[in-house]
């Protein structure tokens, strides 16, 4: 039994590896250009041109070293181990509000020595795994709404209700998105998913609205950060400054780039370059052509992620697989439309190209779980062409 279930078990795909591979690379390449000006200047970081991108380049060593060991496990078992990496989570995010760093006016991190752990990014991962298995255990059920979509919303609002206490709403919206293309996913009834969603949605904007009015002072300037991409420039001064500083970084680049290392807009007037902004200084320094190539390399990435996951035969992998390429590419969507104006800004890293320990670790693990499914999705040739 165990040699059949070794035979069945074929090589990942090595397309999908060799573009995660070359995006962490870039990334790195783009973290070091946005951040080594910065760094420099700064007593903080200690006047090394390299802190930010040897912090990136250690966090990308265990990522990858974690990409390789869960590629290499059968992906059937996380049906199993999900609900202890689920509850270890719970915990982190309820210890967030209690012990956490509060950075850029949200309590979203937790401190260890001199490095910081983000909780909410390792929910991201648990609650894919977590509605993977509940998903698929439900069966024929899951098209119940009683029986099936309800504990699906109740363990999606337990968690986004833990992160909107930091707060951190981008986050919330994300998994939002990402759950409900999961439930698409496992074949639930299209009109529950449409009605329940208009109602969640009321839901939520009535709790926003009540939250400002209640808390003005915290919730005041994050409204108008969200709407400031409507009108940016003539809030230059105060919530349109980032975006308007963006957008003068896409202008420059123009059609083939001011140069690597080149950008102007890094240099202490683009706020975050080397995290939330880093399209922008990739859009300065290469230019639309280089931008295009980016983009081009990170669609295919996602395209091959999708094919993965809808070729699995297996329920549970297409819905774990859907959910891990649909979060990747929801939080690419969003960061760079913030970063070119399309839509607001969340404060949401480019997976594989942002400066973040968290979100690198996270992103690299949920891509190794993708490459496990895909040795199913691929089988090895177990009859020798020769005997045919």
């Amino acid at each position: 039994m165990k040699k059949k279930q070794e035979q069945a078990r074929g090589r990942p795909d090595f397309l999908l590896l060799i573009l995660t591979l070359l995006l962490v690379g870039f990334g790195l390449v783009m973290v070091f250009s946005a951040s080594s000006n910065i760094a420099v200047v700064s007593d903080k970081f200690g006047r090394d041109a390299f802190y930010f991108v040897k912090r990136q380049l250690l966090f990308a060593g265990v990522g990858t070293i974690g990409l390789f060991l869960l590629m290499n496990i059968s992906y059937e078992r996380y049906k199993k181990l999900f609900f202890l990496y689920f509850i270890f989570v719970i915990i982190l995010l309820i210890l967030v509000p209690i012990v956490g760093v509060e950075r850029n006016g949200a309590k979203s991190w937790l401190g260890i020595g001199t490095f910081g752990i983000q909780p909410t990014e390792f929910a991201k991962l648990a609650i894919i795994l977590y509605l993977g298995r509940l998903i698929t255990k439900k069966g024929e059920k899951f098209r119940d709404f009683k029986r099936g979509l309800l504990p699906v919303y109740v363990i999606v609002g337990l968690v986004c209700s833990l992160i909107m206490l930091q707060p951190d709403l981008g986050s919330c919206l994300i998994l939002a998105m990402c759950a409900g293309i999961m439930i698409i996913a496992g074949g639930s009834n299209l009109k529950q998913v449409f009605y329940s969603g208009i109602m969640i949605s009321l839901v939520v904007a009535l709790a926003v609205s009540i939250s400002i009015t209640v808390a003005p002072e915290k919730w005041g300037y994050r409204i108008d950060r969200f709407t400031s991409f409507l009108h940016p420039l003539e809030n230059y001064k105060t919530s349109g400054y980032h975006l308007s500083h963006s957008l003068f970084a896409l202008g420059h680049g123009g059609f083939s780039g001011a140069g690597f290392g080149a950008g102007v807009q890094k240099l202490h007037y683009l706020p975050y370059p080397y995290n939330d902004f880093i399209f922008a200084v990739i859009a300065e320094e290469l230019g639309f052509i280089g931008s295009l190539l980016f983009l081009a390399c990170y669609l295919l990435f996602i395209w091959r992620g999708l094919i993965i996951a809808l070729r699995c035969p297996d329920l549970y992998g297409t819905v774990v697989g859907t959910g891990v390429i649909s979060l990747i590419a929801i939080q690419a969507i969003i960061n760079i439309g913030g970063v070119t104006g399309i839509m607001p800004i969340t404060g949401v890293p480019l997976p594989l190209i942002s400066y973040g320990g968290s979100s690198l670790l996270v992103t690299l693990a949920s891509v190794g779980i993708l490459l496990s499914i895909s040795r199913i999705s691929h089988p090895k040739e177990t009859t020798n062409p020769r005997t045919r």
